[in-house]
């Protein structure tokens, strides 16, 4: 049985990467603080490691305790923590960073990989922990991939869009889907066109283990959902599965301003249309789940988000009402 080293693991995106892998019979370890409930702390298959990620020690000390075949590492935020990890974990298989597409610039449509330029990273950017700062860090922790390949290292990353499903903590997807539910009309930033590529959690885990098993060393692969839907297509998608009936009203800049909202604050809407080629993970072998279906699980999933983003709905019924008149 191959040995599977995640560093997080608890949450999002590593709590499905975990089932995962345990269904391709994995043995799986966690590394992580253990300052979330670990869902899997009375599975046979799943072993936990308490540690801090940001200690060469801790990750050194995993790598000789574990002797993992491949690491997913699913919480590195800072360029210095993926040069960290590829020296402790030098010798794997496969050493996996999950970065993220706003790597990219922001003026190409679609995003292809080798191709499409990243975003500059200062050294100011590559320690600050602001949002402003994150694809840059992310794209630093790419280089840092390249720097390690170069070196004799089999790391790769995988470049995620903007993810959701089952115990997506930050609520920007279920937004919509509470819109959808509790009201009859639903406001949609711009005239509804708008495109910001998602991607299900399903499909990230799924490119994850196909990165492991088949990629290159030094290469990064971009994730999104095959099939692309503007925000007024998923908010009808959204319906359609609900079997709600809704009526979606599109507002603009300037009849947002009467309530001091602004296109941002509505998740899901991306100023610049934003699309990441998945071809080069397809030529992995990678098998990507149906939107639908992934809408489907992600919407029967009850839990409420952590956080619950999104303007006032005072306020957008105000708008509502305005544009309506």
């Amino acid at each position: 049985m191959s040995r599977a080293l995640i560093i997080g693991g608890t949450r999002f995106i590593g709590r499905h990467l975990v089932e995962e892998l345990l269904a391709a019979q994995y043995d799986v370890t966690l590394l992580n603080r253990g300052r979330h409930e670990n869902p899997f702390a009375d599975h046979d298959g799943v072993s936990h490691i308490t540690g801090d990620r940001t200690s060469g020690a801790t990750l050194a000390n995993a790598a000789e305790e574990v002797e993992p075949d491949i690491v997913v590492d699913c919480v590195a935020y800072y360029p210095g923590e993926v040069r960290m990890a590829t020296k402790a974990f030098s010798d794997v298989e496969a050493y996996v960073f999950i970065s993220s597409g706003s790597s990219y610039g922001p003026d190409h449509i679609p995003k292809r990989e080798g191709e499409t330029p990243l975003e500059p990273c200062t050294d100011e950017q590559a320690v600050d922990d602001s949002s402003e700062t994150y694809g840059a860090r992310k794209a630093e922790g790419d280089r840092a991939i390249f720097e390690a390949a170069e070196n004799g290292v089999n790391a790769m990353a995988i470049r995620p869009t903007i993810v959701y499903g089952p115990y997506d903590y930050t609520g920007r997807f279920h937004y919509w889907v509470r819109q959808v539910k509790e009201h009859d009309t639903v406001l949609v930033p711009g005239d509804g066109t708008n495109i910001h590529h998602i991607v299900s959690v399903q499909n990230v885990v799924r490119g994850i283990r196909a990165i492991a098993e088949h990629g290159t060393a030094g290469e990064v692969y971009n994730v999104g959902d095959r099939r692309v839907l503007t925000l007024g297509e998923t908010v009808e998608t959204i319906a359609d599965i609900l079997n709600e009936s809704v009526e979606v009203v599109t507002a603009g800049e300037r009849e947002l301003a009467t309530e001091g909202i602004e296109l941002t604050d509505f998740p899901l809407y991306n100023p610049n249309p934003h699309i990441l080629s998945t071809e080069k993970l397809h030529s992995l072998g990678w098998n990507p789940y149906g939107y639908r279906e992934a809408f489907q699980e992600a919407i029967a999933w009850d839990a409420s988000p952590a956080e619950k983003p999104g303007p006032d709905r005072t306020a957008v019924e105000s708008v509502i009402e305005f544009v309506s008149v």
